[in-house]
């Protein structure tokens, strides 16, 4: 089983997706999960492991879901005791007869990448820098090789940009230094990288993205082109300007992660309940399990509370209305 989940977990890092490792480090008894017992939770929500019985993992995926945005990884513990403690995020659940689950969980986000297109000292420079804060490094340039740019993650020597994963985080930085300028730029501007950098003079840059615009690139497109690539920092050598560059990536990527989060939240207009039975949060669109009563729609995170409800809900209505 350990195999299986390290394959899982090597398949979804090549394939650069996001996902949480949600590992139980403590129990109590009675309880089903047990020490070690791990799983993957992806950023849809579904989960692929195994981590306890479904009391459990409503609360390991709501706060699983939460570490994939914050970056943050945390402690859960699931326990009958209402206790704060210091570090730890509690859930009160009393549907696992007394048992206590700690899962300590674990954010896996993809690297930022930066996308060199060109062979230059600027390019070269900053594959090294990107490496030196763990950024992956990709080049792509007619006769690019690993002698030239062997901090590169990946190199291949063409513009053909077809078959490479542009993801949120891929930063394109044009730096051909003269060499293929408009082809280049133009392979850049067809995929949706949200960040394109030309390095150039304003002079050169604009006659280049004229050129560029003439073979059919949209005039919105080629307003999206960083140029001069970089913050200005009054960078006058190869080694500043690709510091600047680097610098502008840095910070546009962590102001992304920031817009992401704040997307995701707003978007996260969920409409929950309480279990009456254990207290946990359920997610109404995403309950399987469903009672009515007087009226009322209850919901359940899982069946043995949908079942204990049943055979007396006016007990459990009354001491849900007096919580």
């Amino acid at each position: 089983m350990f195999d299986q989940f390290l394959n899982k977990a090597s398949e979804l890092l090549a394939k650069g997706e996001p996902y949480a490792v949600a590992e139980v480090v403590r129990y109590l008894s009675p309880i089903s999960g047990k020490v070690g017992d791990k799983a993957i939770v992806f950023a849809d929500g579904t989960v692929w492991g195994w981590i306890g019985g479904g009391c459990a993992q409503p609360a390991v995926i709501k706060e699983a879901l939460k570490a994939l945005k914050d970056g943050r990884p945390r402690l859960v513990r699931i326990s009958p005791s209402s206790s704060q403690e210091e570090g730890i995020v509690a859930y009160n659940m009393t549907c696992h007869s007394g048992g206590t689950l700690d899962v300590y969980i674990e954010p896996v986000l993809p690297k930022p990448n930066i996308l060199i297109l060109g062979r230059s000292p600027v390019g070269r420079t900053l594959a090294k820098l990107g490496k030196a804060i763990n950024y992956s490094v990709s080049v792509a340039a007619p006769q690019a090789d690993r002698a030239t740019y062997p901090d590169a993650d990946q190199v291949q020597a063409d513009l053909d940009l077809s078959g490479v994963r542009i993801g949120p985080q891929t930063f394109i930085v044009v730096s051909t230094q003269g060499e293929y300028d408009e082809k280049a730029l133009e392979q850049a501007l067809k995929t949706n990288a949200s960040y394109v950098a030309f390095v150039a003079s304003k002079v050169k840059a604009a006659k280049v993205l004229q050129s560029v615009g003439e073979r059919g690139v949209s005039t919105e497109r080629l307003n999206q082109v960083r140029a001069p690539a970089g913050l200005n920092i009054q960078a006058g050598t190869e080694e500043e300007i690709a510091v600047s560059i680097l610098a502008e990536i840095v910070q546009l990527s962590r102001k992304q992660a920031v817009e992401q989060n704040d997307i995701a939240a707003s978007q996260e207009i969920k409409e929950e309940a309480t279990d009456p039975i254990c207290g946990m949060t359920v997610d109404v669109r995403k309950a399987k399990y469903r009672s009515e009563f007087a009226g009322k729609p209850f919901h359940f995170c899982c069946g043995g509370c949908k079942e204990a409800f049943d055979k007396q809900p006016d007990k459990y209505v009354l001491a849900h209305l007096s919580t």
